[in-house]
């Protein structure tokens, strides 16, 4: 391991916090019953050290990383990917992205994206193409719009 990545490593250790609210969202979409991917350009190393950190390593039931397609993000390759990992369609997918080429990605494969603006400008994750945006997961608009897909998905269900 080179000194950049052992430094990364020691840093994402001591410093990585979670977004606000991601136990919160963990636990409903848990109680959900979703299905669940993690899609990134980390290197599998990196990924998988985070979602330790973050006590998420059991969480997903797929994780798609840089290496395992031949076009990372921008390219929408590793959010398809992901969706068939799943076993899941685009219309049928809620996509968190804090980065620009994460958000470019998601919408090439025809998916519904929340832009987090932890990491960069609104009107960045906006021209991306993020249908909406939220500060963290503690975020009103998150939980009036997971309502809202909460109830549209139960009225489907008692008219079909």
């Amino acid at each position: 391991m080179d000194e950049k990545e052992a430094m990364f490593r020691r840093l994402a250790a001591e410093q990585l916090e979670p977004v606000n609210g991601l136990k919160r969202l963990c636990k409903w979409i848990d109680d959900c019953g979703l299905k669940r991917g993690a899609v990134t350009n980390a290197p599998r190393s990196n990924a998988e050290l985070l979602l330790s950190v973050l006590g998420l390593s059991d969480y997903f039931q797929t994780v798609v990383v840089a290496n395992d397609c031949d076009r990372a993000k921008p390219f929408p390759d590793p959010y398809l990917k992901g969706l068939q990992g799943l076993k899941a369609s685009p219309n049928h997918t809620l996509v968190f992205e804090d980065s620009v080429p994460g958000i470019t990605a998601a919408v090439a494969a025809g998916m519904r994206v929340l832009g987090i603006t932890t990491r960069n400008p609104e009107h960045l994750l906006l021209e991306a193409g993020a249908t909406f945006l939220i500060k963290d997961y503690n975020d009103p608009k998150l939980w009036a719009e997971l309502e809202a897909l909460q109830r549209e998905t139960a009225e489907r269900t008692i008219s079909s």
